[in-house]
């Protein structure tokens, strides 16, 4: 078994190195797999890397680090102190971190008449749609949480409760008839061409004048970024767009 698994390379004695990362890489991992376990590689903390959401912690709950969560909270509570109407929304929640923040900010504000909503696949991403989408995604297990892990997380903060609602299902199948009535806040992460571009098609119209539209993958992936583009061109539109970090931007809503 074990010598079906390397390459010829690898199974040289004279590369003791290769052969144990070999061995790790291809029959550890997949056993400790089966067991529920995780093989993981210690690295130090590297404060910069997680303000800018570099690192793609392991074990946390977002990577879209510190400077994208702190945009979040002013978005949040821009809206909140100008009444602007309308729930939170994210389109592409990972294992919900962001989602988490936005109904925790919420509850401190005593906030008790909008929604959270939760939108996801819950099982990755879609493979692409054709060359423009972009990079294939689709089989990385590390991207994908499903929904029952994504709802634990919030209930480990005490953040589970009618104020959040679950949108399952590929974007161009749940969003279009999404029964959202006004949005304050719309956080894109869905990566890809399309699924940026079904979500600002399908949510768009339904953010308030006032309101912030936030796309984190704007200057980490070209393909989402000609959607943006390719999405304010159609409707003829022109607004600021403020850069949060290296990946992240996000503008306000102008009123009628």
């Amino acid at each position: 078994m074990v010598e079906a698994a390397l390459q010829p390379a690898d199974r040289s004695l004279r590369r003791p190195g290769r052969l144990a990362k070999a061995l790790a890489r291809r029959v550890l991992v997949p056993l400790l797999g089966r067991r529920d376990l995780l093989l993981v590689k210690r690295r130090p903390f590297d404060p910069g890397l997680r303000a800018e959401g570099r690192d793609a912690p392991c074990f946390g709950y977002t990577m879209i680090g510190l400077r994208r969560l702190a945009n979040i909270r002013h978005c949040v509570e821009d809206v909140l102190a100008r009444s602007v109407p309308g729930d939170l929304a994210e389109a592409g929640v990972w294992r919900g971190g962001a989602a988490i923040f936005m109904r925790a900010l919420l509850a401190v504000h005593g906030v008790t008449d909008r929604t959270v909503w939760v939108a996801d696949s819950f099982r990755g991403l879609p493979a692409p749609a054709s060359p423009q989408d972009g990079d294939d995604f689709s089989q990385h297990a590390y991207l994908r949480a499903d929904r029952r892990q994504v709802m634990a997380n919030f209930q480990r903060f005490g953040l589970l409760d009618g104020q959040v609602r679950f949108l399952e299902g590929w974007f161009k199948d749940t969003l279009p008839t999404a029964p959202i009535e006004r949005l304050a806040v719309l956080r894109l992460d869905g990566d890809l061409y399309s699924s940026t571009l079904e979500t600002l098609r399908s949510l768009y119209d339904r953010v308030s004048p006032g309101g912030y539209v936030i796309v984190d993958d704007y200057h980490a992936y070209e393909y989402c970024r000609r959607a943006v583009t390719d999405f304010l061109r159609e409707r003829g539109l022109a607004p600021a767009l403020t850069t949060i970090d290296w990946a992240g931007v996000y503008w306000q809503v102008p009123g009628p």
